[in-house]
């Protein structure tokens, strides 16, 4: 199986003071630390092979995660001697990712359940693809009121998923995205715009699934209660469902 990226190398500014003392992705959600969402869900999807891109207080990454060999996987590491970006850091990695066939990268700040398998399949079936974006429908921030044509409120649905498509931050690619890469800067602003004008850049769009980024303390909160209640999640968390994965 292919290397699964994580880009974990923000300052997760948003999330103070929990952020103080660590990076992003340790940050816990319903007892754990994000980034072993992360990893036990790609593990169950059968990859064991990871890469951690580190920056911001990337010894204690290093000090929570070791080899890997706690959660049954391997873990490298790649730090930046200063802020890449999302771009920048995958291409700093490019001596260990340039000789794969392809390789999956997940943003550090979110826990999903989606298959990224779906994703490969994706960027096998046409040569000109070098990348693949998982897309998950739009979640409002707010509640919405349904008003009718005499200004009566009939309703209201609480954060609803709207008709728009957004970028999940979880990708699959090969190694050529790498020439499309820059030195320093984000993926989403210099990478994914040039790849789209010249249609190597595809999307599958996920229906139904789990999908959090941890942004805010509030998004800790929702996630934590979410995550508690979620089937998947308690198969990935339980000792016996855990050992099957290895």
């Amino acid at each position: 199986m292919a290397k699964v990226v994580i880009l974990a190398g923000g300052f997760g500014k948003r999330l103070r003071p929990l952020t103080i003392d660590k990076p992003k992705p340790l940050v816990e959600v319903a007892g754990r630390p994000i980034i072993e969402w992360q990893i036990l869900h790609f593990k169950s999807l059968g990859y064991t092979d990871f890469v951690v891109l580190a920056g911001y207080k990337w010894e204690r990454l290093v000090e929570h995660l070791g080899s890997g060999r706690r959660l049954g996987v391997r873990i490298a590491y790649v730090v930046e001697d200063e802020p890449l970006g999302t771009g920048g850091a995958i291409k700093n990695a490019s001596h260990i990712l340039a000789s794969e066939e392809y390789f999956i990268v997940v943003n550090g700040d979110i826990i999903t359940n989606l298959d990224a398998n779906h994703l490969v399949e994706k960027l096998k079936t046409d040569r000109q693809v070098i990348g693949v974006i998982a897309l998950v429908p739009l979640r409002s921030p707010y509640g919405i009121v349904e008003v009718n044509e005499s200004d009566r409120i009939l309703k209201f649905i609480e954060k609803p998923t709207l008709d728009y498509w957004i970028n999940a931050g979880v990708y699959a690619f090969k190694p050529e995205v790498l020439e499309w890469l820059p030195e320093k800067g984000d993926i989403e602003r210099k990478g994914f715009p040039e790849l789209a004008e010249h249609g190597r850049l595809m999307g599958v769009r996920f229906q139904g699934v789990f999908w959090r980024s941890i942004d805010t303390i509030k998004d800790v909160e929702e996630a934590a209660r979410q995550l508690q209640e979620a089937e998947w999640a308690k198969k990935l968390t339980n000792p016996e469902a855990r050992a099957s994965l290895a």
